[in-house]
């Protein structure tokens, strides 16, 4: 497999409008990374540009050591399975899967044995004789991987692959590829809007919008150490909840107060210079109503009136309007909440943020 490095690359569309901008990034050998970020942030483009199907208009791309900048897709030793799956309608899933080893012209005794190993890896063997309109959703999107397996290419390129999957073949599809990463040892970069797919397949994540990298990090470290406020709203289902105010300083303390509300915030958090000034305060569903919030050492109370209850089967999603904003938590889901009920509840100060006005994240 091979080491892929982004320099300083950039993708400009003609009018000016800038798709990429100074990307930069090392992924190390048999690394899998993720792309992730909400539609138009670059995500694809940058993807395409490794492939070599969409222009550089400045900086370097190099695989495996080599700047590929002027190297034809054919030649980058690279494989792509794309979200529309791109199978060939009058080809059987053998030939499908054969077919870009036909045209490099492979003897046909190598041939056979690459397609059935990868069919034997992806559970398809019974298929190979079928048409693509035979098959399933899920069962087109193995071809489609299989298809980049026979290759044995140096990277693997992954543009959305799971989108037109119904929800369980995305979570079984998602086991699969995580599978099938372990088991080649093979440099992967994949691309998703979803950010379950992102935490729960990488080795590390890029978060990008509009054209930039956010934040390049593990997903634990994406999830409790943000580094501004679009990662935080990103990253976590359902998403981190928002409070706007401002750092008040007086003889107890520092504390957030905000439309109804004030929160006594930790004594070493570094906020003294935020005195007086227009900050947001972030926490996640679980940190608020929960057990775990009860059982915090730093625990402070919020009073909240209940909107909506939403159950889950193994936990309840309780939408409350509190501080002059609209919050949702995560709790058990057999605490009982009432709609229109006027509830107190714990929140953990400390798996808290306090994000700037600019959006940078200050604890």
């Amino acid at each position: 497999m091979a080491k892929v490095v982004l320099e300083n690359v950039c993708k400009v569309f003609e009018g000016g409008v800038v798709a990429v901008d100074n990307f930069n990034l090392e992924i190390a050998d048999k690394e899998f990374v993720v792309l992730v970020g909400p539609s138009g942030c670059g995500k694809s483009t940058t993807l395409r540009m490794v492939a070599g199907l969409e222009e550089i208009s400045s900086g370097t791309i190099a695989i495996d050591g080599k700047v590929v900048n002027d190297t034809a897709p054919k030649d980058r030793d690279i494989a792509m399975v794309f979200q529309n799956y791109a199978l060939y309608p009058h080809m059987s899933v053998f030939d499908n899967m054969a077919f870009g080893l036909k045209l490099r012209h492979m003897p046909k005794a190598e041939i056979m044995e690459r397609v059935h190993e990868a069919a034997d890896i992806l559970g398809i063997r019974d298929l190979l004789e079928r048409r693509p309109k035979q098959l399933s959703g899920g069962q087109r999107q193995r071809v489609a991987v299989g298809r980049a397996i026979v290759r044995k290419p140096k990277v693997f390129l992954f543009d959305e692959p799971l989108s037109n999957l119904d929800a369980k073949m995305r979570v079984q599809m998602r086991v699969e590829i995580s599978r099938l990463h372990q088991k080649l040892g093979a440099t992967m970069i994949y691309v998703t809007h979803d950010q379950v797919e992102a935490m729960t397949m990488g080795d590390r994540i890029v978060v990008m919008e509009k054209g930039k990298i956010q934040q390049v990090a593990g997903p634990l470290e994406l999830y409790d150490k943000p580094v501004n406020r679009f990662v935080a709203g990103f990253i976590g289902t359902p998403p981190m909840n928002f409070m706007n105010g401002k750092i008040v300083k007086d003889n107890r303390g520092l504390a957030f107060v905000t439309d109804g509300a004030e929160l006594a915030l930790p004594s070493d958090w570094n906020l003294a210079a935020q005195a007086g000034r227009a900050v947001t305060f972030g926490v996640r569903p679980e940190d608020i109503g929960s057990a775990t919030a009860e059982k915090a050492e730093e625990a402070v109370k919020l009073r909240a009136q209940v909107d909506v209850t939403e159950p889950m089967g193994s936990e309840t999603y309780v939408y409350v309007k509190a501080a002059g904003a609209s919050l949702v938590c995560r709790v058990d889901a057999h605490k009982i909440f009432k709609a229109g009920e006027t509830v107190e509840l714990p929140l953990d100060i400390r798996r808290c943020h306090v994000f700037a006005e600019g959006g940078e994240v200050l604890v």
